[in-house]
């Protein structure tokens, strides 16, 4: 079984201990993945997911932040999407369940 998410937000930029770009998970969504998130994650909270964004696919971990989660988006991805900081980014996510 999978859990099947669409949603639109803005790329942001996070200066952690591994600059990166994101797309924060809205709170409906948030909420969705935590209510599975004992049954996915594979240590600290990660959730593994596969996302798309356009024509663009790509495997990574939803981090936790601040009650909801951020989607990283990779450089890879954002180059060719030629996405910029601050526009709207429709992901769609998939997590095995």
């Amino acid at each position: 079984m999978a859990l099947e998410l669409t949603f639109t937000n803005e790329l942001i930029y996070w200066r952690g201990p591994a600059p990166f770009y994101f797309v924060p998970v809205p709170v409906a969504e948030s909420a969705l993945i935590k209510a599975n998130a004992a049954a996915v994650s594979y240590g600290w909270g990660v959730i593994p997911a596969v996302c798309r964004s356009g024509d663009a696919e790509w495997s990574t971990s939803l981090f936790p932040k601040n009650g909801g989660y951020l989607v990283p988006v990779k450089k890879s991805v954002w180059s060719l999407m030629k996405m910029e900081l601050g526009e709207p980014v429709e992901i769609e996510l998939t997590i095995d369940v």
